[in-house]
């Protein structure tokens, strides 16, 4: 009797632990190997920049599984692991202790690794970046105390963090070398309603400047800027975007583009390996190209994609770009996928006006020639649905009546009637 096949897992976040969820949901019966470079076992990383630093979230809800899960369900995870080779000839893996194990199929869901600062002093105590749960935890323990914090980096972390920080009590300065927070995602329309969010919130922005130094007597103490300009910091946290872990795919001369190349079956140039989540510059078939997407939803349901795929199933993972954010009294979700500077216009339905410290309720569209490529809903609810068929309509190529989008008293569902 031929013995049963080996899925290995080298990552064990939410996109690897979905995986080996799905595995055994669709009835695979062989040995599944989850490693992980983490001591801990799979958990989301959303409330790391959210509700762990806010105190909402409990720790033990972070976790994807319980502790017994993967016992239970025959899942050898192994913690605290390091990958240091895939050996595509043999089909396996060698462990950082040497050992090698063996795979009929292998899904890669390394994820990816924050961008580091390149700056003299960027290697102080107190110079933090947020990607792990140990990383969420200092962050946190710096917000307990009245602090002043920088943030280097006004994307969706840095922003989330400033709004943690502000409910502790810290003060907040976030620089970025851009004019706006979020612009090369949201655009100067959008962007400007997080800008009044956060200074009606007491945050400082120094925009268009870059960092210089750092300085401080073995702990951060300050922070100078590319204009001369000197901030007082008890804590710097980093937050300029992140890379995708694609050391081992390389090593191994697998096809890598920003991100390992997969096709829409999340099939990598070798066709015993597989790749999902932050790490997957995958084919879109909506969208006619290659998109890599760092967002959770990504790994929640991409994880899961490659599982069907190593059984064989026929699958093609065309799901929208989503992603969401929360930040004060804000919350919004957005679908689509615009490339910057892609589309001719925003389409507001409702007021994004920001007022007396109160964040809007409205939808956003982002448009180009008539045809919605993407939408945000923000502190309005239970829209996801009909402004995703939208996009999905508008990536295909029609286009609707844009005063009837601006308008709340016309249902989303009419605009594809």
């Amino acid at each position: 009797m031929a013995p049963s096949p080996t899925f290995v897992i080298v990552g064990a976040g939410l996109a690897g632990a979905r995986a080996a969820q799905t595995l055994r949901e669709e009835g695979f019966d062989g040995r599944v190997i989850l490693l992980g470079e983490e001591p801990e076992r799979p958990y989301e990383r959303p409330p790391l920049s959210k509700g762990l630093l806010l105190g909402a979230t409990p720790r033990h809800d972070v976790y994807v599984h319980d502790a017994g899960w993967y016992d239970q369900f025959d899942v050898d995870l192994r913690t605290a692991t390091r990958v240091t080779a895939v050996d595509r000839a043999a089909r396996h893996v060698v462990l950082d202790n040497g050992e090698q194990v063996r795979y009929d199929k292998l899904l890669l869901t390394t994820g990816s690794t924050p961008r580091r600062l390149a700056a003299p002093g960027a290697d102080l105590d107190g110079v933090l970046y947020l990607r792990t749960l140990a990383q969420s935890d200092r962050i946190a323990e710096t917000l307990t105390r009245p602090a002043r914090l920088v943030v280097v980096g006004a994307g969706w972390i840095g922003l989330e963090i400033a709004a943690a920080a502000r409910r502790h009590g810290a003060g907040v300065t976030v620089v970025d070398i851009a004019d706006l927070p979020l612009q090369r995602v949201l655009g100067d329309e959008v962007a400007r309603v997080f800008a009044d969010l956060h200074r009606s919130h007491g945050v400082t922005f120094r925009f268009g400047v870059g960092i210089r130094e750092l300085r401080g007597a073995g702990r951060v103490s300050s922070v100078v800027l590319t204009d001369g300009t000197e901030l007082a910091a008890d804590t710097v946290v980093v937050g300029v975007g992140v890379q995708p872990d694609t050391q081992l795919a390389e090593a191994a001369g697998l096809k890598v583009d920003n991100g390992i190349v997969t096709d829409a079956q999340l099939l990598t140039s070798d066709p015993h390996i597989y790749a999902a989540g932050d790490v997957a510059s995958t084919y879109h078939p909506l969208l006619n190209r290659h998109i890599r997407v760092e967002h959770w939803a990504n790994a929640l349901n991409g994880g899961p994609a490659a599982a069907r795929s190593m059984l064989g199933r026929e699958i093609e993972y065309a799901r929208l770009p989503y992603f969401f954010s929360d930040q004060y009294d804000l919350g919004m979700e957005y679908s689509g996928w615009v490339a910057p500077g892609g589309y001719d216009r925003v389409v507001f339905r409702g007021d994004p006006t920001v007022v007396d410290g109160r964040a809007p309720e409205f939808l956003a569209f982002w448009v180009s020639d008539g045809r919605i490529l993407a939408g945000m809903n923000a502190n309005v609810w239970d829209v996801t649905d009909p402004i995703q068929a939208l996009v999905r309509a508008g990536h295909g190529g029609r286009a609707v009546d844009l005063a009837k989008l601006a308008d709340p008293g016309v249902p989303l569902g009419d605009l594809l009637a």
